[in-house]
């Protein structure tokens, strides 16, 4: 048992040093071509001018009211998707009326440009957090639904079978057989959810907004200032990593006979 707990640290360990390695390697190219390539900030911004442009909008407070703004907009579509998604994969897995009635709007609406949908959205329900929220919403629930209809429809049928024949319960089912079996679908939802949330909140900003790291990136935008629209870009991204990185963590705890 030790020596498996020790070969998984030593992955993990490996796997951190080329996923360093990646990053500071593509930070030094960028730094190369904005500083010598281009030569100019007004194009690009490099890495340490983007990094001063962060210490700057920190010093004077102006960061956390586009940060605060974009995660509450973030956090509740997503959280509202994410229920309704898995929702709608567990009815349209259980129930086949359910499944005819529901595939051809989820079929439909997901295969639609939502993001272009995004001045609607603000002209119905105004320049407020709940138009960005129904942004995110759009964007999330539909990768959500899709994963946990196909984990639970991905289910072993001669397992299924097994354990009725054994006197299990279809509560007993669920719960032993078809809800881990769909744990990994379900949660590949959830991380295809979290970058499609961030691009909602983004593009919902940008068409009209108070505040929020859209507004931010969309006012350097109209102004030149690449510095402050790459910092809104690179909290964005890093917002992304760490999420990703937390639910892989949640994946691994939860469901360890993946390893």
């Amino acid at each position: 048992m030790t020596t498996q707990t020790t070969s998984a640290e030593g992955f993990f360990n490996a796997d951190r040093r080329w996923a360093w390695g990646s990053v500071l390697t593509g930070l030094a190219l960028w730094e190369f071509a904005s500083r010598v390539l281009v030569g100019s900030k007004l194009f690009l911004a490099a890495p340490t001018q983007v990094l001063y442009a962060l210490y700057e909008l920190v010093a004077t407070g102006e960061i956390w009211k586009h940060v605060w703004t974009s995660a509450q907009e973030f956090v509740i579509g997503y959280v509202s998707a994410c229920l309704l998604g898995v929702a709608l994969g567990f009815a349209m897995a259980s129930s086949r009326p359910a499944k005819a009635a529901l595939q051809p709007w989820v079929a439909g609406l997901y295969a639609t440009p939502t993001v272009a949908l995004a001045p609607l959205f603000i002209l119905w329900f105004g320049i407020g957090i709940f138009s960005k929220v129904v942004v995110v919403v759009a964007l999330v629930v539909f990768p959500v639904t899709i994963n946990t209809e196909t984990g639970l429809l991905g289910v072993n049928k001669n397992l299924v079978e097994t354990v009725r024949a054994f006197g299990a319960t279809p509560r007993q089912i669920f719960f032993k057989v078809s809800l881990p079996a769909a744990l990994p679908f379900i949660f590949a939802g959830l991380r295809l959810g979290i970058g499609r949330g961030l691009i909602g909140v983004v593009v919902a900003e940008l068409f009209g907004a108070r505040a929020g790291l859209g507004q931010l990136i969309s006012q350097s935008a109209e102004t030149f200032n690449m510095p402050d629209l790459f910092a809104g870009v690179t909290i964005l991204a890093v917002a992304g990593i760490a999420l990703t990185g937390g639910f892989q963590r949640l994946e691994r705890t939860l469901i360890p006979w993946r390893d």
